[in-house]
This record gives structure tokens, C-alpha cells and sequence, in this order.
């Protein structure tokens, strides 16, 4: 089957490395992190194909960290837990994981599963590399933006940002989603700081508001990325 690009959230470094050999030796390539924070800025900035997930983070339980997922992606997830009652399985397949594996596991049954997730995968969710929008232009391997053809000056989280709204265009993206992966769980009620942020980049972008071009506000949820100019008013 074709190799896929595989999320790994967990924060055993023995796991992770065990994972890392069995699904490259399956053909896939594999990012790595420890937080929930790490994982979810990853899995906005890097959009993989599916993500395996632990539920015991050292900042976050794994569910919250699969629902905010579920608030912006729909890519696979299976759960790779000590936590073997049932209880837990029901809670995270209810919050949205695909499959649910307890540890220790088989390498063999791991990889079966992982590839039914990837043979199951709606293509329609895959997001490029580049992202063309309108006269925008977002290159997340090279963490660079242009706008009809001149270099845009974007700090690391100013293109995180733009990189999490573009690859979900169209789509809300919530301010506790935003401020969660971003900033870290602590920081989900920083609405006003993210306000605040959310103006400067429009102001990089040269992007109004009151007449958006790229980043429509949805008053007190979140924010949606457009590549036209078929926005709605906002106020952010």
C-alpha cells in the first residue's frame, strides 16, 4: 500500500523509537512528540496521514487532546493505551479514535490495523504541501509565505497560525483549539490575547476584517480561513 506519513504522540522515548522501526520498516515515515502540545501544533503544522496516540500525557489526558483534534481534522486516529477496561475504550472511541490497541501490543496486529486506517481514510482530507490562496501562497516544508510573489515576514507561530486556518479553509477553527495547540492547554481562556494576535496577522496579510479576504472572525467561537470573497462580516 502507498506509505503514509504517521503522527506518534507518547511520551515513553522507548515506545517511540520501537514505533518509529516498525512502521518505517512498513514503509511509512514518522513524526514524533511527547506533549499534547507538541502533538497538536504537529498535527496542524505537519498534517499527517493518521496519528497513534497515547492516553497518558504528561500535560494532558490523550482524550482532550482527541477532541480538540476533532474540532478541526478528521484524519485517523487510533489509541495505543496501557488502559485496557472498557470504559476507556468506549471514551475514546465516543470522542472520536478509529481503533483502540492495549499495551503491550502484537507489531504485527499494530501494523493490520494501521494500514485498514489508512486503506479507510477519506483522500479528500489529505492537505498538500503547498496551499495556494488566491494570491497567497503557504509553503509548510519551507515554513514560507508569499503574497502575489513578495516574501511575507512571518514569526514561527504567525505561520503556525496561518498554516492551521489555511489547511482547515473553510472550516471553523475554535479559539480554544487555536489557543490550546499554540499555546498550551493552560492558555485556552486567552481569548483576548489571541484577538490581539489575530490582528497582527491580518495586518502582515493586509487583511480587513470589516471586508476579509483570508481570516473571517465568528464572533466569541473561533475563526475560518477563505480563499475568495465569499466571508461573512467579522469583528476580530
Amino acid at each position: 500500500m502507498t506509505a503514509a506519513r504517521i503522527l506518534v504522540i507518547d511520551d515513553e522515548a522507548p515506545i517511540r523509537r520501537f514505533l518509529r522501526v516498525a512502521l518505517e520498516s512498513d514503509g511509512h515515515s514518522v513524526l514524533e512528540a511527547a506533549t499534547a502540545r507538541e502533538g497538536l501544533l504537529a498535527a496542524a503544522r505537519e498534517t499527517p496521514a493518521m496519528l497513534i496516540l497515547d492516553l497518558g500525557l504528561p500535560d494532558a489526558d490523550g482524550l482532550s487532546v482527541l477532541r480538540d483534534l476533532r474540532g478541526w481534522s478528521a484524519m485517523p486516529v487510533l489509541i495505543l493505551s496501557v488502559r485496557s477496561d472498557e470504559a476507556g475504550k468506549v471514551a475514546a472511541l465516543d470522542a472520536g479514535a478509529q481503533d483502540y490497541v492495549v499495551k503491550p501490543f502484537s507489531v504485527k496486529e499494530l501494523l493490520a490495523r494501521v494500514r485498514s486506517l489508512l486503506r479507510d481514510r477519506n483522500p479528500t482530507e489529505a492537505v498538500p504541501a503547498v496551499i495556494d490562496a488566491g494570491d497567497l501562497r503557504i509553503d509548510a516544508a519551507l515554513h514560507h509565505v508569499t503574497q502575489a510573489g513578495t516574501a511575507l515576514h512571518l514569526t514561527r507561530r504567525e505561520f503556525d497560525m496561518l498554516w492551521m486556518l489555511a489547511s482547515n479553509s473553510g472550516r471553523l477553527v475554535t479559539q480554544s483549539m487555536i489557543l490550546s495547540t499554540l499555546w498550551g492547554p493552560a492558555h485556552v481562556e486567552d481569548s483576548q490575547y489571541l484577538r490581539v494576535f489575530i490582528r497582527q496577522l491580518r495586518a502582515k496579510l493586509g487583511d480587513d476584517a470589516s471586508n476579509p479576504r483570508y481570516i473571517v472572525t465568528e464572533p466569541g467561537v473561533g475563526y475560518r480561513f477563505i480563499a475568495g470573497n465569499d466571508a461573512s462580516l467579522g469583528d476580530g
